[in-house]
């Protein structure tokens, strides 16, 4: 953390001493309990060098997690590049000549991928990623932030990209309610900014959230052995402990998330106690949304690592950014030991429609044991707002005669829901609607044969007619928005229209657009004698002087001694001069 991140720094032997008093107060650490917990809505944050972690942790087990992210004070993935130079230069005191090598690392992220080093990019799009920079912030600066941005723009939806960057706070993690002033630059590196940046992670992840627990939390801490995940963990920069918050309704078997928060240097327990797991107000949102919130700790060594970093620059691990990383498959693990106890409610059945009017399509189902509602979705889009209560539903405001498609899933009563229903379909009676009309029909080239148009998409098209001078020219519809019409006359001017096609229904015609073929003529120039053009027909005598056939231009006299050079650029037409 701060200028001191990589420095070694000394702990008073009066906090060591009040620190070993508290360690022997704590229950025996015990080996990590499996839940109830969904592993497909696991998510990750963490500050400074566990933003660079948590990234690492994102990007390279995109799989695992698929929820999202939350970065603090971090950086792109895989930014020092195993370098200690490029980790505390570029990747923290970024300078507008000396910031994080985005492009290349994108290119080392898709190579990685490629090989299978770490998990597919694609399963980025969806995520759900947070950034947060604070415009004081000393040690990872503003700039390194806004790299990250461009960073996961290459990889995530732009609108699951939120970037919080004008709270002027130091290098911290911020709360509402706990730790130093917001400009202060110092431990425990939590600074009460009246922002609650852990709760605005959590919502961002997972959409809206059930109001924070802001009386006494109702879960329970509980200390693991990490040795269960990395060997001899302490001599590769892990504590032989960590930290769990568990709500009740988890340890109760009810059905959770899982998020991970890594934090930063000089942040495990040895430097600031339990304040970090404590006291970022995490456990508050946690408590009252089913989420478990796993602590992995560092622990600082004499070398390589004396302020208790996670290794995101290679200090005891050449492979540190890879699924491969030994402090990157033990975090993993431990999310899998968490989700180990996951039962999905079954997907339910005896999905069928019951009725059908023009509007509505009424559909029923047989409960599913565990569950405390149902969602319905028509085309993969939920149509219910809050769970519905009993087996039965109708979905209004349809179209007539138009033909749906319905699937169900069971809700939890913490809001997980299960597995998909098998798809059922279902047409509303009366005529269907008229379809769209397109618009946007443009001529985009022409050529002395062709005429090249193009139109935009209708809304429930599958295809389109194009029509010239009122006659379809198409047999088939075109499955795109864009068409060629061949063999056409030369110099020839064509109107055009285009219908929208489905299911055998046709649209009205679309506002008409002209065009007109090229003469398909082939300019050519001829320098000669005006007497040899006279004589050839390019030009013709009058009174002594030559003039250019068609243009009449002037080119002289009519004799051998003039030279001209005349250009046919149609036929019976010459100009002075060479083609166009």
């Amino acid at each position: 953390m701060a200028n001191s991140a990589f420095p070694s720094v000394r702990r008073p032997a009066a906090l060591a001493a009040t620190l070993a008093c508290a360690l022997q107060a704590h229950a025996a650490p015990v080996n990590l309990p499996a839940y109830n917990a969904d592993i497909s809505q696991s998510s990750v944050s963490g500050l400074s060098s566990g933003g660079f972690m948590a990234v690492q942790l994102h990007v390279a087990f995109s799989s695992t997690f698929k929820a999202g992210a939350g970065i603090v004070a971090g950086g792109p993935f895989y930014c020092a590049q195993g370098s200690i130079t490029n980790a505390t230069g570029p990747c923290m005191a970024a300078t507008s000549t000396s910031k994080p090598p985005t492009s290349s690392l994108i290119s080392t992220t898709n190579s990685w991928a490629s090989q299978g080093l770490i998990d597919p990019t694609g399963n980025l799009a969806n995520s759900k990623v947070y950034l947060y920079s604070g415009t004081i912030d000393s040690t990872v600066k503003q700039l390194v932030m806004n790299e990250t941005e461009t960073y996961y723009k290459n990889y995530v939806n732009a609108a699951n990209v939120f970037y919080k960057k004008d709270m002027a706070s130091e290098h911290a993690m911020v709360t509402d309610y706990f730790g130093s002033g917001c400009s202060v630059k110092g431990s425990p590196y939590i600074n009460n900014c009246n922002f609650d940046l852990a709760g605005e992670i959590l919502k961002w992840i997972y959409g809206p959230l059930n109001a924070k627990n802001t009386g006494t939390l109702g879960g329970s801490f509980i200390e693991f052995n990490q040795t269960e995940f990395i060997a001899s963990p302490t001599t590769h920069g892990m504590a032989a402990t960590g930290w769990a918050y568990v709500p009740a309704s988890c340890a109760a078997n009810g059905q959770c998330k899982v998020h991970v928060v890594v934090h930063g240097c000089q942040q495990d327990p040895t430097k600031i106690q339990d304040k970090y797991y404590r006291n970022t107000g995490y456990n508050k949102w946690a408590d009252t949304n089913n989420i478990i919130v796993l602590y992995p700790q560092t622990a600082p060594s004499s070398t390589g690592n004396p302020n208790g970093c996670w290794d995101w620059w290679g200090y005891d691990d050449a492979n540190y950014a890879k699924k491969s990383g030994r402090q990157m498959a033990a975090v993993k693990a431990m999310v899998e030991r968490v989700a180990s106890g996951y039962t999905a409610l079954p997907a339910p059945t005896g999905v069928a429609v019951s009725g059908v009017t023009d509007t509505s399509v009424s559909l029923q189902w047989s409960s599913v044991s565990g569950a405390a509602g149902y969602n319905v979705y028509r085309g993969g889009s939920k149509v219910n707002g809050s769970a519905i209560t009993g087996t039965a539903y109708t979905d209004a405001g349809l179209s007539s005669g138009t033909s749906y498609t319905y699937t169900v899933r069971g809700v939890t009563a913490q809001g997980a829901t299960g597995v998909e229903s098998a798809p059922v379909s279902a047409t509303t009676t009366g005529n269907p609607p008229p379809l769209a009309i397109p618009t946007g029909l443009a001529v985009t080239g022409q050529t002395a044969t062709t005429v090249s148009l193009s139109w935009n998409a209708a809304s429930g098209a599958s295809g389109y007619h194009v029509y010239r001078n009122g006659a379809k020219v198409n047999a088939a519809p075109a499955g795109g928005t864009a068409f060629t019409d061949s063999g056409l006359a030369a110099s020839t001017t064509y109107s055009y229209a285009v219908t929208s096609f489905a299911s055998g229904r046709e649209s009205a015609l679309s506002s008409p657009v002209s065009a007109t073929t090229s003469s398909g003529f082939v300019c050519t120039a001829t320098t000669s004698s005006n007497y040899a053009h006279v004589q050839a027909g390019r030009a013709v005598n009058s009174g002594g002087y030559a003039l250019a056939l068609g243009s009449n231009q002037n080119m002289g006299l009519n004799n051998t001694f003039y030279t001209t050079t005349l250009a046919q650029t149609s036929a019976g037409y010459y100009i002075i001069g060479n083609c166009p």
